[in-house]
């Protein structure tokens, strides 16, 4: 534990399993948070610690973030886990566990809207409120993983743009309240991978791309990495996009 302890959510796999391994490869021990994919998460730790002769490289987490019992038990393991690995504190967080679906507006049901509101800001409002002690203790830092959908109109995913925006708004927000202690940033991934539902509307945002290609996670693992590292930075959104914020 060179650097000190890290804690992903929703980091078994995709974009959040990168995440992790980039972390691990800069030094840090991480927590990988999963809901279901425990062994897509136990063979990323493997692997890792394979090409490192055997050494520990973090511990696998598993919390339901969509239940309140779930959330305190992610929070009581995490707060456990950094006295058993006897860390100073809590050096990086990120909130990357998320819920993607496309559903028509007018067919998109309460509970629907509020179980994109909970993954997405309740969640990342009360999982750093109850490790802020653990993150200021080791001057730490916050990401939260939003997207490029702020003032675009997307169709079919209303009730998931309004909840990334509110995690948006949340971190600009914490980046404030948390200040001097602990540095809070945004990383929003543009073209990175398409949701099997999503492929022609992946393939057209492409066309628009001026880079003429889309991303890979690791492009997006090194934003993180890099706000990570930035010890000066905080309040800020990268855009992992190709270009795509600033394209006519």
């Amino acid at each position: 534990m060179a650097k000190g302890v890290a804690l992903v959510t929703g980091g078994g796999r995709r974009i959040g399993a990168q995440i992790c391994s980039t972390l691990i490869d800069d030094g840090w021990y991480v927590l990988v948070h999963v809901r279901s994919s425990v062994e897509d998460a136990q063979r990323l730790l493997a692997d890792a610690s394979q090409q490192r002769n055997g050494e520990a490289c973090g511990q696998v987490v598993i919390a339901d973030l969509s239940t309140d019992e779930g959330l305190q038990s992610l929070i009581d393991q995490t707060h456990a886990i950094l006295e058993g690995q006897k860390s100073v504190g809590l050096g990086v967080l990120i909130h990357n566990a998320s819920i993607y679906n496309s559903k028509d507006y007018e067919s998109v049901s309460l509970e629907e809207l509020r179980l994109n509101n909970r993954i997405h800001i309740e969640v990342p409002f009360v999982l750093t409120q109850a490790l802020t002690p653990s993150l200021k203790a080791a001057s730490g830092c916050v990401i939260g993983m939003v997207d490029t959908s702020l003032h675009r109109a997307w169709k079919d995913l209303a009730h998931y743009t309004a909840s990334k925006a509110g995690l948006r708004q949340l971190m600009m927000n914490l980046a404030g309240d948390l200040a001097p202690d602990v540095r809070v940033n945004c990383v929003a991934p543009g073209a990175i991978m398409a949701a099997p539902w999503e492929a022609e509307h992946f393939a057209s945002v492409i066309e628009k791309v001026p880079l003429g290609r889309g991303g890979a996670p690791e492009d997006v693992a090194n934003a993180v990495s890099f706000l990570v590292r930035s010890t000066y930075l905080s309040g800020q959104v990268i855009e992992v996009d190709g270009g795509w914020s600033v394209a006519p």
